[in-house]
């Protein structure tokens, strides 16, 4: 079962098919606060305003906020900061404050409508006050490519520092709206609109199903007087942060708390493995516990049909460590990256448990670090996980894969097992130092045996094997 069906149940039970729109407002619906702060924030960082200009942005839109300065001063601030800055250079940080800041204040469960739309077939898009530089790294994340924002005018590749056109707020989101509706056929009459802002008052009165997500307080009154659904998220308050960071915390102190309780055992038995066994299945079950984490396996039976195996896994988290843990329980080393020795405790303790840390920028030094698992394998029939991407990735589709783990299990004679995780983002998102609860759907794919790889077949085999993982991702919305 997904994740979050209570929230999607409406759009799980409604008609099918692109003539009905689903319409998402940006900064408070589909992330949690607003961009434009972490935009002013890398622009105080660059140097790219003066004094002058960071005391007269920051109070615009202090008066924005409080309803004193209209909307049109803001954006023209905003535009005359950017004057004679390069629109590619732009682009780039654009994208790299959407990886450092915003991804992790996606709501989950907002994606989770997103996702449920477009099951439905229907047409989805964002409408949105901001601008495409802060709103369309977001919607590549998350899969859609109708994007309405207000325009910053670029010539010859360099911001002028005027606005690019009409303004994407208040009654230029319905003109937004109505030329989505004409260019894809869409009845707005039979559309969603979701939305945090009374701002968004005109597009909300002018869509069949309007939709108020996070509203302000004015705006729940203005719902509960026209009978308008309402749905508030706390998954990316800063409360659940702060309680998000403790959960963190809690399950590092618990990956060392069950080392240490796995010592004796290696004292009375004189078996390393069976008290790392102990060990990892403790850590397992107490991290996942403080942490609210559950599982949704699809598959569970491919996690014991042909062991030992090279389990590989998507990497979207470092909660990925925790599900694996909680998959392989026992019988298992992994890998991970040289920095984690520099970690009090940690390092040691992951180090016991069988992770074997590798210098990802050596690949030499790699490859030999690695030859040990190959004789554990062979010798102590122990599994491996690894994730081949090599590092964490804030797309739905995971990186090109590095060869290592399809050479280990070549070398070894063992099948390759492919585990899809699809949401650890919901609980642990990218460049976030704290853990939501929640669930995460994670597939297990059969076996795929490596006796007739051979390393001139090997990148045809691989790209094979990403193409699963494309497919398994891909079903989270595809059309039913």
């Amino acid at each position: 079962m997904r994740p979050y069906t209570e929230i999607t149940a409406e759009i799980d039970n409604a008609p099918a098919g692109p003539q009905i729109a689903a319409l998402f407002d940006f900064d408070g619906t589909i992330i949690a606060g607003y961009s434009v702060f972490s935009f002013l924030r890398e622009q105080v960082r660059r140097g790219d305003l003066a004094p002058s200009e960071i005391v007269a942005t920051v109070d615009a839109v202090a008066r924005f906020g409080l309803g004193k300065k209209d909307f049109a001063t803001l954006m023209t601030l905003s535009a005359q900061s950017m004057k004679g800055l390069k629109e590619d250079d732009y682009l780039d940080v654009a994208q790299k404050i959407f990886e450092r800041d915003l991804a992790k204040k996606i709501f989950p469960e907002t994606r989770a409508l997103i996702e449920a739309h477009m099951r439905k077939g229907h047409t989805v898009a964002i409408i949105s006050s901001a601008t495409p530089y802060q709103v369309t790294p977001c919607a590549n994340y998350l899969g859609i490519d109708k994007v309405s924002c207000s325009t910053i005018e670029v010539k010859n590749g360099i911001f002028t520092g005027e606005l690019g056109g009409p303004l994407c707020f208040g009654v230029g989101k319905v003109e937004a709206a109505l030329t989505i509706a004409k260019e894809h056929n869409v009845d707005l009459a039979d559309s969603y609109f979701y939305s945090d802002s009374t701002d968004d008052i005109e597009l909300l009165e002018y869509v069949g199903k309007p939709r108020p997500l996070n509203p302000s307080t004015k705006l729940r009154e203005i719902a509960g007087a026209r009978g308008w659904p309402v749905r508030t998220f706390h998954s990316r308050s800063n409360r659940s942060s702060a309680i998000g960071l403790t959960r963190n915390i809690a399950s590092k102190v618990s990956l060392v708390g069950s080392v240490l309780a796995g010592l004796p055992i290696w004292a009375l038995t004189g078996s390393k493995q069976e008290a790392r066994n102990f060990s990892m299945s403790l850590f397992a079950d107490i991290s996942s516990a403080v942490t609210g984490l559950k599982l949704d396996i699809v598959g569970e039976q491919n996690l014991w049909a042909a062991r030992p195996a090279v389990f590989i896994f998507n990497h979207q988290s470092d909660i990925d460590v925790m599900i694996c843990a909680k998959l392989l329980r026992r019988n298992f080393a992994g890998v991970g990256k040289a920095e984690i020795k520099q970690m009090p405790l940690i390092g040691m303790a992951m180090e016991y448990s069988g992770i074997v840390l590798i210098n990802r920028s050596d690949r030499r030094s790699a490859i030999k670090a690695m030859e040990p698992l190959i004789d554990r394998i062979r010798n102590e029939r122990i599994s491996v996980a690894m994730a081949p991407e090599g590092t964490r990735t804030h797309s739905k589709h995971p990186k090109p894969f590095k060869k290592g783990a399809f050479h280990v299990a070549m070398q070894a004679g063992v099948p390759i097992i492919p585990i899809v995780i699809h949401n650890a983002m919901d609980v642990s998102p990218k460049g976030d130092s704290v853990y939501y609860p929640g669930t995460v759907e994670v597939e297990v794919l059969a076996p795929i045996d490596t006796s007739r790889w051979t390393t001139a077949n090997l990148d045809k085999q691989i790209a094979k094997i990403e193409a699963l993982y494309r497919t398994a991702l891909d079903r989270s919305t595809a059309v039913e």
